[in-house]
């Protein structure tokens, strides 16, 4: 039985989750702000305890890959690289807009065959991070960092139903939001969605470089108005 802890701190949140064959275990998390260096290794250490394991029990260590918060994805890369380095386990890391996407389809029933994921991660000001996904959670863009103007429906299909959710996306109510785009409320970070993606990554053998491997920083933002080809 394949079991992978992941770490979760692209975000506000800061989660940890244990998962056997995909299947949650265990899960801690808090939503308390600026926690992620204090709390992320008193998670991991709990939820071993808890489950009876050593890090060397584990088959690997997943891990948030951006975009998202520049110090949150460096200390939880710092800590799921450290585990790996003295475990000697394999790391895998999962795309945080991925992970939001994989949360935004179990929180939504059957879907028409045209919709797509658009999930949002907060950069600053009107600043946010995103990739478009299909129905199978496949990426059909690039990550791209954008500014969220009353341009936005210009980069938008009108034949396609968009479905977004994320710490990002509660800023298209201050623009002039398109019709064919809905809100899933109640869609944040979570170790849970990050394990699952990374048990069907570890199938594969999808792991990580440890000495090369960095997270996705994403730095300089596109005006929407001048990149209506972003997706």
């Amino acid at each position: 039985m394949t079991s992978i802890l992941s770490i979760e701190s692209s975000g506000n949140v800061c989660s940890v989750a244990l998962h056997k064959n995909g299947i949650l275990i265990s899960q801690k998390e808090s939503k308390e702000l600026n926690v992620h260096g204090k709390m992320l290794a008193v998670f991991v250490k709990e939820i071993l305890f808890e489950s009876k394991l050593n890090t060397i029990d584990l088959d690997a260590i997943a891990v948030s890959g951006g975009p998202g918060s520049y110090t949150g994805l460096r200390i939880g890369t710092s800590l799921a690289k450290a585990i790996c380095f003295t475990s000697n386990i394999p790391l895998i890391s999962v795309n945080s807009l991925l992970s939001l996407s994989l949360n935004i389809k179990d929180n939504c029933g059957n879907l028409p065959e045209n919709t797509l994921f658009l999930p949002m991660i907060d950069a600053r000001r009107m600043e946010v991070y995103t990739e478009l996904f299909d129905l199978n959670l496949k990426s059909i863009s690039n990550t791209i960092p954008i500014i969220l103007d009353n341009e936005f429906s210009n980069i938008l299909d009108p034949q396609k139903l968009y479905l977004t959710g994320g710490n990002g996306a509660v800023k298209l109510l201050k623009i002039e939001k398109p019709d064919n785009i809905t809100i899933v409320e109640n869609i944040d970070f979570s170790a849970d969605f990050t394990g699952r993606i990374a048990f069907m990554k570890y199938e594969k053998k999808q792991f990580e470089n440890l000495a090369n491997y960095e997270p996705l920083y994403l730095k300089e933002f596109a005006e929407l108005i001048k990149t209506k080809s972003a997706f």
